[in-house]
């Protein structure tokens, strides 16, 4: 037998010793149009045996949840289903084990029975997202860090996080993500973020496109985490990268058309969660806040402060008052605290919504955040100020704020300010040290370090 044109022996080896036939799995999944020539260069080369398996291996048998399905509509207490229950039934999604008519029911039925709003479901669907991440390394991960810790006041020198739910519809600036940047200049951070789901601007939207250099997050991955943070205080864990299991469901959630469970869980599974010491966390409905509270004092947290703004915002806002949930840690062990906030409680001016909601494009906000970074805004510019109560209040639930001493660096005055607000927090002293994060360059020093770090890491 020939050749053929265009293929030579040497590329596909043994023509001269006569061709296999097709295993019977392989002819079963073989392409119709294939012709005989093709057929049999693959086969030659096992490619049409291991295009056999590969098909099984997707078509992996699901698992059938319908006796939960209906055990949870229309009512799931009635009927003694369990967090566990529902925490298994979302772990088939992660391994493609659950056929898309009943995860569509699934998330359903937890969304019209208010079930997916239930601390209990959240602390133990999030836990079960968490051990379907990508594995990474924690002991060197904690080689990478351990040289880095700069323990202060309360702090302990561990990873901190700062992120929303969103989906509270003003479109503000990206301000959870700037805030973390500035974070890293006296903290360590893994901000756990994705891109815009409803609005136009997400987390890793605005990075990757900021100027001179964008962030490659996708480069970001649980073997060279380690190095991002051998070269700053700051990584970003992209969600796709992180949580490969979540693509089994996109699909399902954009044609439902509603918010499902897993716009809860973001906020709630990031893959660093036992190495994280403080996080502040955003929703954007008060009822809400409680639950979330709740859900962390579940999952073991012991540090951590649940914001919504009074306009339903899913930070603290810089237009009046804030609700605040925090985790206090005493003799009885974690307690959940409520208060409220406002602007004037961090020694800053009050700026309605209107002044720190762009609705701008990445690159547009991008920009802003460049201005940020390198002190090119007015110290009373309202997103900048917006910024530094988040930021502020990420000091303060991380305990750095409690220290009595402060020798920050270069431009650090000294002068702690003890005043304390609502909550007991020291939320001046916050944005003391919030605003030296920019004044003395080190937030873009931090940012740089990044950029650096991740365009150095491999494709």
């Amino acid at each position: 037998m020939g050749s053929g044109p265009g293929v030579r022996r040497s590329e596909v080896g043994g023509f001269d010793k006569g061709l296999p036939t097709l295993s019977k799995s392989a002819a079963l999944h073989r392409p119709k149009s294939m012709t005989k020539l093709a057929e049999n260069i693959l086969a030659e080369l096992g490619i049409l045996d291991n295009m056999a398996a590969a098909t099984t291996q997707d078509q992996k048998a699901m698992t059938d949840i319908r006796s939960l399905l209906q055990r949870l509509w229309p009512d799931p207490a009635k009927e003694n289903v369990t967090a566990q229950e529902i925490a298994e039934a979302i772990s088939l999604i992660f391994v493609n084990q659950l056929s898309p008519v009943q995860t569509g029911s699934l998330l359903t039925a937890l969304h019209f029975t208010g079930w997916d709003r239930r601390a209990d479901v959240l602390a133990e669907a999030a836990a079960a997202m968490r051990r379907h991440a990508a594995k990474i390394d924690y002991q060197s991960l904690e080689n990478a860090i351990a040289s880095k810790r700069r323990p202060e006041g309360k702090y302990s020198g561990g990873l901190c996080d700062i992120v929303g739910t969103g989906g509270d519809s003003h479109h503000t600036f990206n301000i959870s993500t700037t805030s973390s940047i500035l974070g890293s200049s006296l903290l360590l951070l893994a901000k756990h973020g994705n891109r815009a789901s409803t609005s136009k601007s997400g987390s890793a939207d605005l990075l990757m496109n900021m100027q001179p250099k964008p962030a490659q997050l996708a480069r970001i991955t649980p073997d060279t985490i380690s190095t991002v943070y051998q070269s700053t205080n700051y990584a970003f864990l992209f969600a796709p990268i992180f949580h490969p299991g979540m693509r089994h469901v996109a699909s399902i959630r954009k044609e439902i058309g509603w918010r499902t469970i897993f716009n809860l869980l973001g906020p709630l599974s990031n893959p660093l969660n036992d190495a994280i010491e403080a996080r502040m966390l955003g929703v954007a409905r008060d009822d809400l806040g409680s639950v979330f509270a709740e859900a962390l004092r579940l999952a073991g947290a012991k540090k951590g402060l649940v914001v919504c703004g009074q306009e339903q915002l899913d930070e603290i806002s810089c237009a009046g008052l804030t609700l605040c949930w925090q985790l206090v840690e005493g003799g009885t062990g974690v307690e959940v605290e409520h208060f409220l906030i406002e602007p004037k409680d961090f020694g800053l001016s009050a700026h309605p919504l209107s002044t720190v909601s762009p609705g701008k494009e990445p690159h547009e906000n991008a920009e802003i955040l460049r201005k940020i970074l390198q002190n090119e805004l007015p110290d009373d510019d309202p997103i900048l100020e917006f910024v530094l109560m988040n930021t502020a209040a990420l000091f303060v639930v991380s305990g750095i704020c409690e220290a009595d001493t402060s020798d920050m660096g270069p431009g650090d005055d000294g002068n702690v300010i003890t005043e304390r607000g609502p909550g007991n927090g020291r939320w001046k002293e916050g944005v003391r040290r919030a605003r030296w994060t920019i004044k003395s360059g080190e937030a873009w020093k931090q940012w740089s370090a990044f950029t650096e770090v991740t365009n150095s890491l491999p494709i």
